[in-house]
């Protein structure tokens, strides 16, 4: 049985660079703030739009998450930091309430004229025919976890360490629109600290302050491996690291900073 998704997309537009979030893009964590994957793949979608030349895509986004991002309506700014005809670099900003809540910074990349040589790593598990993941007591579930699907590989929410899930999105990211494969990986990768957590999120929080996304090639299809491995230090800081994959291979990583604290 497919759980209740509590919305038919995670934005809606409201026009003049305004969006307005929607249940489905409330994190685990409070039902009122966002989880950062959606907000994210939205500054991706802006990146993409914002002036664009003729064979460039996304390598790398970076996000900064300045303050927790409230359901509600957020505002984006874009502007061109380095124009080129085979590199450009992009900044934006998202606001919600007046309050800058994340920063971000995008490079595009042309695509060469005849293809380069694909090298690297493109082993991936197969995708389970099933997945009915059990999330932690105390998770707001009726957000982002039910508006993603998840099917495990190994590992789960509920067991400490590295783990490996294929995800998809349920919903549109902005309502009436077809999401995009970049903002699709924005959307998956913000979860690698959930994924992978050592800690009982009970009595520990483990908060990423960033988010970085950077991929060698598109992803294809709508279903996408999140390979997921988290360390902590003992000085109160850790790190998420991430190997993306779709069905046809590898296509990028994910990297997260941490914020460890007991509650």
């Amino acid at each position: 049985m497919v759980p209740a998704v509590a919305d038919d997309a995670f934005y809606r537009p409201a026009g003049g660079g305004r969006f307005v979030a929607t249940p489905a893009a409330a994190g685990p964590w409070d039902a009122a703030a966002q989880h950062a994957g959606p907000p994210s793949a939205l500054l991706a979608r802006a990146f993409e739009d914002h002036e664009p030349v003729d064979a460039q895509r996304l390598a790398r986004v970076a996000v900064d998450i300045l303050a927790p991002v409230p359901v509600g309506a957020l505002t984006l700014r874009v502007r061109t930091v380095r124009p080129g005809r085979r590199i450009t670099l992009l900044e934006g900003v998202a606001e919600a309430g007046g309050r800058e809540v994340l920063h971000a910074r995008a490079w595009r990349i042309a695509s060469p004229p005849q293809p380069a040589p694909a090298m690297g790593e493109s082993d991936v598990p197969e995708l389970p025919d099933e997945g009915k993941p059990r999330f932690w007591p105390g998770a707001h579930t009726a957000g982002y976890l039910t508006a993603m699907e998840w099917r495990f590989v190994t590992g789960s929410f509920l067991e400490p360490g590295p783990a490996q899930v294929w995800v998809r999105p349920r919903l549109p990211l902005v309502a009436g629109e077809e999401t995009s494969p970049v903002c699709r990986a924005l959307l998956v990768a913000d979860s690698g600290n959930g994924v992978s957590a050592y800690l009982d999120p009970a009595a520990w929080l483990f908060i990423n302050v960033d988010l970085t996304v950077a991929l060698h090639r598109p992803p294809h299809g709508e279903w996408l491996l999140l390979d997921a491995a988290t360390t902590i230090g003992p000085s109160g800081a850790g790190v998420a690291a991430s190997r993306l994959a779709d069905r046809e291979g590898a296509i990028g990583h994910g990297m997260q900073t941490l914020m460890v604290s007991p509650r």
